[in-house]
């Protein structure tokens, strides 16, 4: 009976073992497969992606979500290109070919110039990828004054068949109506529908060279609202960031929009925002239509 009984104990223990392996490899499994399904949801390519700071931005303004996204496997930080105030660019890494969504990070030494200068310098870097490295298409994200400056970019010299196509554009948080509100009576659905009552000069522009734009280029308008009563996201008013969507809509463009509310879509906290990050990422590399 004594024996029967270790024997029992034993089988017991045994059976306990082999089950806790079991739901250890399970979990193992099932979460290898979460990984692998989440890596398989991005599309790796080797299209650049150059990330474009705004007004009086630095290494920074970018540098921290570009990291975040390499830590998520979604890109992989491989070019520095710095812009001197006479438009030359000076180089820091390479464009090494692979299919890792690679990422360039562009720094305007005078960061407080104009979107006009800021257009050229935006050309030189294009013309920098293709003779060096004959880049052929891009993704272009704007933060600010950088995506005001993108947008000058491609309304003026858009249909240069010798640069490299824009394939997706993301404005964050961009002054594209030189900092117009709403008018009275009107509304951001009517902005972004119809496109804003007022115009400035800069948005007249827009409209004036919007022919330039490819309309196969995807668009991505991404603005914040802080909810203090302002409907801005403390800089930028909602109407100004949203006021191209129609632009792109009435041209042709597959345009999406999105309005993040709370602190964390104050101007300067929406490149540190990893629901923006996710939203770009989701964008630029997954091609998540999310309207």
């Amino acid at each position: 009976m004594k024996k029967m009984k270790w024997y029992l104990l034993i089988v017991t223990s045994i059976v306990f073992f082999l089950v806790g392996c079991s739901g250890k490899n399970t979990a193992e499994n099932k979460q290898a497969s979460k990984t692998s399904s989440s890596s398989e949801a991005v599309q790796k390519s080797a299209i650049p992606t150059l990330f474009i700071h705004g007004y009086s931005g630095g290494n920074n303004s970018f540098g921290r979500m570009i990291k975040r996204m390499e830590g998520d496997g979604l890109t992989k930080k491989e070019l520095v290109l710095t812009v001197s105030a006479e438009g030359e660019v000076e180089a820091k890494g390479k464009l090494t070919g692979k299919e890792n969504n690679p990422s360039i990070q562009v720094l305007f030494k005078d960061n407080k110039s104009n979107e006009w200068n800021q257009a050229e310098w935006i050309k030189n870097c294009l013309l920098y990828i293709r003779d060096t490295y004959g880049i052929k298409e891009v993704n272009l994200v704007g933060h600010s004054m950088g995506g005001a400056s993108s947008l000058r970019y491609l309304t003026t010299f858009g249909e240069d068949q010798s640069l490299p196509k824009i394939n997706r554009f993301v404005g964050i948080a961009s002054p594209f109506n030189n900092f117009v509100e709403l008018s009275n009576g009107e509304t951001i659905d009517g902005v972004i529908d119809n496109g804003p009552a007022v115009q400035s000069e800069r948005y007249a522009d827009y409209v004036n060279g919007i022919e330039k734009v490819s309309k196969d280029m995807k668009a991505l308008i991404i603005a914040g609202d802080v909810e203090d009563g302002s409907l801005s996201d403390e800089a930028v008013p909602v109407a100004d960031a949203l006021s191209v969507v129609s632009l792109f809509k009435t041209h042709g463009n597959e345009v999406q929009e999105k309005i993040f509310y709370g602190k964390s879509a104050q101007h300067s906290q929406l490149h540190e925002n990893t629901e923006v990050d996710q939203l770009v990422a989701n964008f630029l590399w997954k091609q998540i239509d999310f309207n």
